[in-house]
């Protein structure tokens, strides 16, 4: 009976592996899974006549799967696994007598005077011994890893950091104007980093709600100025909280309410502003906290009482929708904090996704930072018009232009704010894009502070049609060249993976920048760029192939071998389709609005690249379905894109089981020296803990979005992944030589501050909708013990 339910099983994955296998062979894949299939059939009709070959046949398909899989992926044993392991199980299986219809005299081969011996167990008993040895020995590599060591010696003692802020304080999103992620501060360092303790912990009370959008999350960097941390929550609270114990201080409601049409439900930060002429009278206000709002609002408040700066605007708030063509309430917010300087507040603002063509404008605004009078605009839809248009006589912006979601960078001293650019709804079709918007789109453009003017653009993806919108703030830095010279230098990550760095007076490349040919293949109503720039410093994966498919097991590494196939694929910027298209890097992107934290000491870069495709489909008008009862808005699944030819259905490119179908690492932190460009070491990063319903420890890489600092001690800290840790690296290294445990996601990026001679750790862990980590609202420190 074992032996006939065995033989049963052995053909059954058989003719599923040759049938599948014969398809994905007829496509242009590999041919294995056929020939495995076949043999899997032959085995089973040997072992069912109990004949002596079955197990020769089978030690035979073992082998040659231990070879194919080498061949196809070293001795990696996250793709050895798959590959292999439902070979091997039935293997092993093989072993026991009565699997093979054998008595316990069938180890050696079969005697015809002993009927009852069957097939014997060697050949089979061999080949599970030589893989299951190779398995082990994969288990201590890891063909991924990039060991090495970035420069330790400084290179500019005294470097620019922004306009100034003290050693000790954290004042905007990226610590200074010049988004470095960068702390001057050293007590906490590789040799005692193990020792931090959790001193405090808050939580906010501001928890997802059942009603909430799917990417409702906690993405905020705290500031801190004086004793006081300044946050803001995904529902818009304000709050400041005492940087010593934690305790709240005030809290400010903004009462923005919910919107089942907002694509995201965040915040990432405030901005902090000091009035050099004092404030109102009697001193309110001369410290304030700036927070944009879900409805498109932007909040003056005091920074000592939470009250709010009534001279502000309309009674101490700004409306942003001002002025825009299309109003459609949910469809325009700012998710990310103005910068302030000189006196003025600059603010973009995100549009929903492939929502609508009738879309606000991504127009750029500086306001008076007293008075909230607009000062000037500047509009990638209509990039000459710099001055106030006149809304109340009825002038509207561009609608529809690309806009900027993510933080800005200012270089006071060159009067500069640098503005990373997305794209024109919707982001898949680029039919109809005026001139002005084919040139912004996907760019970093250079501003003139007191003016709007633009002085320079520097485009990172021509022809956009992946939404591969520049999402990270410009991190800005002086170079210093083998002359001894100083070069102001902007570093830009991109979502394709390629970091550029510019300078920032001219937006010349200091590191090469060459044009590649591009994939085409556009639908009939658009085009494609007949090339794409690359940078040197690039992070951008290789293409897919058939052997970087993986799965929990081999069928279903299978199917996703078959999707690769069927869907279109030539390699990055692969066109959007009817058919469906294959887009790596996807949408989360390589680097996303996390950006990298850069070293102006050591001139040196640490980032997070991920990696993880998603797949387009076009589909025509016709075919999109009526939205259905309680339908909420989000970047995954079906974009209606109203007004347009097409919709598009997007979402990561998984497997059967919901695994992503590309193989780790999915994520890593690189440690980059931007003087020469050369990446010193790479390193998988993350666990799959909270991805499975056991809490497996497994150091696979992991996706992650989020962002990283650097601190004077040589140490860097990254939450981000998609298990709840935050964790922190020697910097030189890349090492990990500490982690937490945190309650909840860790999507934000983490800060530092020194308080009473005390340098503090603080991390935000909310929870991050789009990757499926767990919700809250806990604001937690950690120092060294007193």
């Amino acid at each position: 009976m074992t032996k006939m339910v065995t033989a049963l099983a052995f053909a059954l994955l058989g003719a599923v592996l040759a049938g599948a296998g014969g398809w994905l062979a007829v496509l242009g894949g590999s041919w294995y899974y056929l020939i495995a299939g076949l043999v899997l059939l032959i085995t089973a009709v040997l072992l069912h006549r109990r004949h002596p070959l079955t197990t020769w046949v089978y030690a035979a398909l073992m082998l040659g799967t231990l070879a194919w899989s080498v061949w196809e992926v070293g001795f990696d044993w996250w793709q050895l696994a798959p590959r292999g392991a439902i070979i091997v199980v039935l293997g092993l299986w093989l072993l026991v007598p009565a699997a093979r219809g054998a008595d316990r005299r069938g180890f050696v081969p079969a005697n015809p005077a002993l009927p009852h011996s069957g097939p014997p167990a060697l050949p089979v008993a061999v080949a599970s011994l030589i893989c299951v040895a190779t398995g082990v020995y994969a288990m201590f590599q890891d063909p991924h890893d990039l060991a090495g060591a970035l420069p330790e010696q400084a290179v500019t003692p005294d470097p620019a950091m922004g306009a100034g802020v003290a050693d000790g304080e954290w004042h905007q999103y990226g610590r200074t104007n010049y988004g470095q992620r960068y702390s001057p501060l050293a007590q906490i360092t590789p040799a005692n980093v193990n020792s931090l303790e959790l001193v405090w912990s808050y939580q906010t009370g501001d928890v997802k709600l059942p009603e909430d959008v799917t990417e409702t999350t906690y993405q905020v960097t705290p500031l801190k100025v004086g004793n006081s941390l300044y946050v803001c929550t995904p529902h818009n609270l304000a709050i400041a909280l005492d940087a010593t114990t934690g305790q709240e201080q005030w809290r400010y409601d903004a009462n923005s309410g919910l919107n089942p049409d907002r694509q995201h439900q965040t915040c990432r930060g405030v901005t902090y502003w000091e009035d050099p002429a004092g404030g109102d009278e009697g001193g309110l206000c001369a410290r304030r906290v700036y927070m944009p709002t879900a409805d498109a609002r932007l909040i003056a408040l005091d920074a000592g009482t939470g009250a709010r700066c009534t001279a502000f605007a309309d009674d101490g708030e700004l409306q942003l929708e001002a002025g825009m063509p299309y109003n459609p309430a949910g469809y325009y917010y700012s998710t990310s904090p103005p910068v302030a300087v000189d006196g003025l507040l600059i603010i973009g603002g995100a549009v929903n996704d492939n929502f609508s063509i009738y879309s606000q404008s991504g127009v750029i605004r500086a306001f008076d930072i007293d008075t909230g009078e607009l000062v000037w605009n500047w509009d990638a839809g209509n990039p000459e018009q710099t001055t106030p248009i006149d809304i109340a006589g009825g002038e509207t912006y561009m609608p529809n232009s690309p806009n900027s979601w993510s933080i800005f960078s200012v270089d006071e001293e060159l009067g500069l704010v640098y503005i990373p650019l997305g794209n024109q709804v919707p982001d898949q079709l680029g039919m109809g894009r005026s001139p002005a918007v084919e040139e912004h789109s996907s760019s970093v453009v250079a501003l003139n502070v007191a003016t709007g003017q633009r002085e320079w653009v520097f485009q990172t993806v021509h022809h956009d049609l992946w939404d591969m919108d520049v999402p990270a703030q410009p991190v800005l830095i002086n170079l210093t060249q083998p002359d001894g010279s100083d070069v102001p230098a902007l570093v830009q990550p991109t979502k394709q993976g390629d970091i550029y760095v510019l300078d920032r007076r001219t937006g010349t490349p200091l590191l090469d920048v060459t044009e590649v040919p591009a994939p085409g293949g556009a639908i009939p109503e658009d085009f494609t760029a007949p090339t794409q720039p690359v940078s040197a410093l690039s992070f951008s994966p290789d293409p897919l192939t058939g052997a970087d498919m993986w799965g929990i097991t081999m069928l279903d590494q299978l199917v996703c071998r078959i999707q690769l196939q069927r869907l279109n694929y030539e390699g990055r910027y692969t066109p959007p389709s009817i058919n469906g298209t294959i887009v790596h890097p996807g949408n989360f992107g390589v680097f996303n609005w996390g950006s990298v934290a850069v070293d102006p000491v050591r001139q040196v870069m640490f980032g997070m690249p991920t990696y993880l495709p998603f797949t387009a489909r076009l589909v025509p008008r016709d075919q999109i379905p009526d939205p259905v009862e309680g339908e909420t808005a989000s970047e995954q699944g079906l974009n209606r894109n109203e007004g347009a030819p097409y919709g598009v259905v997007m979402g990561p490119f998984l497997g059967p089981l919901g695994v992503p179908c590309s193989a780790p690492p999915w994520g890593n932190v690189a440690g980059v020296d931007l003087r020469t460009g050369e990446t010193a070491w790479q390193h998988k990063n993350g666990t799959v803990r909270d991805m499975t319903p056991l809490p497996l420890p497994f150091e696979l890489g992991v996706p992650g979005i989020g962002g990283p600092i650097i601190t004077g001690g040589g140490m860097a800290f990254l939450g981000a992944t998609v298990d709840n840790y935050l964790r922190g690296y020697d910097l030189t290294t890349g090492d990990e030589i500490w982690r937490a445990r945190l309650p909840a996601g860790g999507q934000s990026t983490p800060m530092t501050y020194d308080q009473d001679g005390r340098q503090y750790l603080v991390m935000v862990a909310g929870g991050h909708g789009s990757v499926g980590t767990k919700p809250g609202d806990y604001i937690l420190a950690y120092a060294l013990p007193e």
